[in-house]
């Protein structure tokens, strides 16, 4: 049995983790209120883009544009969005799977990373990471949002990558965060195999023109609603993750105090046996 000093030891220093995360806990709580807030009016805008490009390109079927269609390049571009801390349970490296697992071969995938914590993952793992931008996801704003989804778009015009996806995690609720690897370029359109013939869509300009003004809103604001999904998910996660270890540290907390106790009833014991021992050889 570890001696009531070593055991006193080990309870003090876990009284201190447990008020570490604690803390940490109360800190996520109050981030994520406000995270929460965001991503949730943001998400009918994200969803109506979404479906509005979605259902315009299906009544578009015949129309040819370079956003339409795969590049030449075999390169794939790959915004992914973590986060800047750990201390989040499984929420990085869930993203970090996402990316590994998707049967883009590390050769042909460019990184565009949003948090360090899959920057620096899938930098170990030997991915090329063509841009950081991990500080913009300590609060993303739409500006933010433009900048990526301008290098990535210049760099499918250029032909320097055929296809653009976006992994990231969808924040469904408090407890229930959803890992997400999307396609961004070109545009899949989903086909309803019940769907009547629709009518085809006519562009007022030229549909080269209003396509040019309208992919890129379309990019920048999945780009934007994703990174504020990412950042609620993020501190729903961190305030789980917080939350278990405190539980865990308070359990920890109650099975020392109970050995400790016992070591010292021990100790008592012997003390007693002792001296009742030495009063029994003087007499």
């Amino acid at each position: 049995m570890a001696s009531m000093r070593d055991i006193k030891r080990r309870k003090e220093s876990i009284q201190s983790t447990g008020q570490i995360t604690k803390a940490m806990k109360l800190v996520s709580t109050v981030k994520l209120q406000k995270a929460k807030s965001r991503a949730e009016n943001s998400l009918p805008y994200f969803n109506y883009m979404y479906q509005t490009v979605n259902s315009m390109l299906k009544k578009s079927s015949t129309l040819s544009h370079p956003y339409l269609n795969a590049g030449s390049s075999p390169k794939k571009a790959i915004i992914v969005i973590t986060s800047n801390r750990g201390l989040a349970g499984g929420y990085n490296s869930n993203v970090i799977k996402l990316v590994t697992g998707s049967g883009i071969a590390k050769e042909d995938a460019v990184i565009y990373a949003v948090g360090r914590k899959g920057r620096d993952a899938l930098a170990k793992r030997g991915y090329e990471i063509r841009a950081d931008y991990s500080e913009v996801i300590n609060e993303p704003m739409f500006k933010d949002a433009i900048d990526i989804g301008r290098d990535v778009l210049n760099a499918f015009v250029n032909n320097e990558v055929g296809e653009i996806y976006i992994a990231y995690t969808v924040f469904k609720n408090t407890v229930v965060h959803i890992p997400t690897f999307l396609k961004l370029l070109p545009v899949e359109v989903k086909e309803e195999a019940d769907e009547e013939d629709l009518t085809l869509m006519n562009y007022e300009p030229q549909s080269d023109e209003a396509l040019n003004l309208i992919i890129p809103k379309y990019i920048n604001s999945l780009v934007y609603g994703a990174m504020v999904q990412a950042l609620a998910s993020e501190n729903g996660a961190r305030m789980q993750a917080m939350d278990a270890a405190t539980s865990n540290a308070d359990e920890m907390i109650s099975d020392l105090s109970l050995l400790y106790n016992r070591a010292r009833q021990s100790s008592i014991t012997q003390e007693l046996t002792e001296i009742i021992a030495g009063a029994n050889a003087i007499s």
